[in-house]
């Protein structure tokens, strides 16, 4: 991987992650995008805090909280990058809780060594690979397919290591958008953990997208998942800036 920042700023990075893993219904408030999915995963269910609402900050707070109110949605903000941070402190004086860092890690996108490793790609996500994919260590509510298919250019990587019904060793998604590839839902059976899997979805994934034209890449990951940056450490992948969600409380 290339070791220097992307030309694609903040903004337009998470336009284009925005773009990778759509919500199901999508609306503005000025520049800020509106997202919902039945409450599948932070990135579909939040506003998107980037540009000019459209009006002063503490009635975009209030705009924010009815839409999602209307909804039956906890009301949900993703701030990222620096210059976020006045309708961060807008979000906060509303009493709005924040959540830990997320980085979001870029680098040019060049051919992983395949070493051998069975990595199947699909369209679609089938079965297996939907029991397969861990959300935060639970299995997937009924919505989670729409969502992961909900793309232009969508991939689904999976690695089995025993015949079926087995389950997966290992899966992840990749999306192109605009010339970049977006990696998301990396999950390797616990079973099955520190054998190079991950790396090995990586790879096929950044093959994928290398045959359809792709430059640079693109994935998120906590602050507090040290297992997992030090896996894309070695990747060559580097922070291109952060983002936090504020859930307003009660």
């Amino acid at each position: 991987m290339g070791q220097r920042r992307s030309a694609l700023g903040v903004t337009g990075l998470e336009l284009v992650a925005a773009r990778g893993w759509r919500a199901l219904e999508e609306d503005r408030l000025g520049d800020w995008l509106l997202r919902a999915a039945g409450g599948f995963t932070g990135r579909a269910n939040s506003a998107l805090v980037v540009g000019d609402p459209g009006r002063p900050l503490p009635a975009a707070v209030e705009a924010v909280a009815r839409w999602y109110d209307e909804r039956g949605l906890q009301p949900c903000a993703q701030l990222p990058g620096v210059a976020s941070r006045a309708a961060d402190a807008a979000f906060a004086d509303a009493g709005w809780a924040r959540d830990e860092d997320v980085l979001v890690l870029t680098g040019l996108l060049l051919r992983g060594q395949l070493d051998g490793v069975p990595v199947h790609l699909a369209a679609t996500p089938d079965d297996a690979w939907l029991a397969g994919y861990r959300y935060r260590g639970a299995e997937l509510p009924p919505v989670a397919p729409r969502v992961l298919t909900n793309a232009e250019d969508v991939v689904f990587a999976s690695v089995r290591l025993a015949p079926a019904p087995a389950p997966l060793a290992a899966v992840g998604r990749g999306v192109l958008t605009d010339g970049w590839l977006g990696v998301t839902a990396v999950t390797v059976a616990e079973e099955h953990r520190r054998q190079g899997l991950a790396t090995a979805v990586m790879a096929a994934l950044r093959a994928w997208a290398a045959d359809r034209g792709a430059h640079s890449l693109y994935l998120q990951v906590t602050v507090g998942n040290a297992a997992a940056r030090a896996l894309y450490r070695r990747a060559g992948l580097i922070e291109h800036h952060r983002y936090h969600y504020r859930r307003r409380v009660g």
